[in-house]
């Protein structure tokens, strides 16, 4: 039984400054989903949960 060695896999450490932007933006990103869907009307948000179904070719009726 021959058995082969394995690489090992490394993480890459993004520098604290990378990580802090990223965050940063993802927060931003998160708030301005949220701030919309808040303010956004209810049949907004229905046309546009029914047009993400009909993207992703599922059925809705």
């Amino acid at each position: 039984m021959t058995r082969t060695a394995t690489p090992a896999v490394h993480p890459i450490a993004a520098p604290a400054q990378a990580r802090f932007a990223i965050a940063a933006f993802s927060l931003a990103l998160g708030a301005f989903l949220v701030w919309g869907a808040g303010f956004a009307s209810a049949n907004a948000l229905h046309d546009t949960a029914h047009d993400a179904r009909h993207a992703m070719g599922l059925p809705c009726h």
